[in-house]
């Protein structure tokens, strides 16, 4: 049996996605930040957080919105406007500078937003509301009863999101992630209790893929295929989702989008030993991105999840909070060194730089800040 240290050695090893050579496997996973300013353009302070994290061997950058409509908590970044591509460009250039690559995850909230947030009502594929509070800039609030799309509305929404694709690629980024995954609008559409649709669009497990579907390949019309990556995330229940044929769904959504040529398939939560995983390995045929869970932040977890998952064909890992407290994380990997912990989850999302752009890396470890005492927050999760 491989020992997880090998996998480390592998996880450093230089890889390629389409056209780009990654000098390792390791991705960053996008990570929701709320440091954007209100209209979703990105800040310079996003621009040092991300340049810090450059070594990673692809960014995938926070979700941001295709459409106003599409938002889903305060300050999150958004990629509609112009003002917003221009504030992206600051960032990507910056990593660029720093010596890396990016890609920015699109993201449609779906019934996760509130008027209190993007002024509109959200929309969704049924009017079944979000079964839980939802952070807004006035605190915690009741979610709404989201308007039913009409099909008008989603050849709307399928159009904004290729028109955003295209936004990123003029913003810098080397291309883009759909979500499909954690209980937003595309996820929304394949799940059957937020999906109650009798047209095309709901009811079997084939319509329910239907929107995910179009949304992709019309991003993929609109910059290459090979610039496109998916992100699902099979079986989980965050934001109220219960999908039901879970062990269908997916297999059947790596079929209808497996030759489309995309970049990758990013899972979520991936777990080799589900069925689910093998069935998605073997009808893939492209590049397959896996996001464990770990049990601890430490490199010997990240070599044991990372082991597990190359073992079962994973071509590369993404990890996401362990980037977030420590910026030169492929370097603490190289050196099997200790990991900064994530210090305070309100710290995560009040925005500002504590909690953000200070945690040090490696030659400035002691100066490490004390861990803040506010534990308790609830606000918006790192998705």
């Amino acid at each position: 049996m491989t020992h997880p240290t090998e996998h480390l050695s592998a996880l450093l090893a230089p890889a390629s996605l389409g056209p780009l050579a990654l000098p390792n496997r390791l991705l960053m996973a996008p990570l929701t930040r709320n440091r954007a300013e209100p209209d979703g353009t990105p800040t310079p302070l996003m621009a040092t957080y991300y340049a810090q994290r450059a070594s990673a061997g692809l960014i995938i950058a926070e979700a941001a919105t295709p459409n106003p409509v599409g938002q889903t908590y305060p300050n999150i970044t958004a990629v509609h406007s112009a003002r917003q591509v221009a504030g992206w460009r600051r960032v990507t250039d910056a990593v660029r500078t720093a010596g890396g690559r990016m890609f920015l995850q699109l993201q449609h909230g779906g019934r996760v937003g509130h008027p209190a947030t993007s002024g509109l009502t959200p929309v969704a594929p049924s009017p079944v509301p979000l079964p839980e509070t939802i952070f807004t800039p006035d605190g915690h609030r009741p979610s709404v009863v989201p308007r039913e799309m009409t099909e008008a509305d989603i050849r709307t929404t399928v159009a904004d999101f290729a028109r955003a694709a295209r936004n990123a690629l003029d913003a810098g980024f080397e291309g883009v992630e759909v979500h499909s995954a954690n209980g937003h609008l595309l996820h929304q559409f394949l799940a059957r209790n937020t999906n109650r649709r009798t047209d095309g669009y709901g009811g079997t497990v084939e319509r329910r893929l239907r929107f995910t579907v179009e949304v992709t390949e019309a991003v993929a019309a609109e910059i290459g295929p090979e610039r496109v990556g998916l992100r699902v995330s099979p079986g989980n229940t965050v934001n109220g989702v219960a999908e039901g044929e879970t062990e269908e769904i997916y297999p059947a959504l790596a079929a209808r989008l497996g030759g489309l040529g995309l970049a990758y398939l990013h899972l979520v939560y991936a777990d080799p030993d589900a069925p689910v995983f093998a069935d998605i390995r073997a009808g893939w045929p492209g590049t397959l991105v896996a996001n464990p869970v770990l049990e601890e932040m430490s490199v010997a977890e990240i070599g044991r999840a990372s082991a597990r998952l190359l073992a079962a064909d994973a071509d590369l890992i993404a990890l996401g909070r362990p980037f977030l407290a420590n910026p030169d994380l492929v370097e603490r990997i190289r050196r099997g060194a200790p990991l900064n912990q994530v210090r305070d989850r309100y710290l995560m999302y009040v925005g500002g730089a504590a909690g953000y752009t200070d945690y040090p890396a490696l030659d400035k470890c002691a100066a490490q800040p004390s861990s803040d005492a506010r534990v308790a927050w609830d606000g918006p999760r790192v998705v």
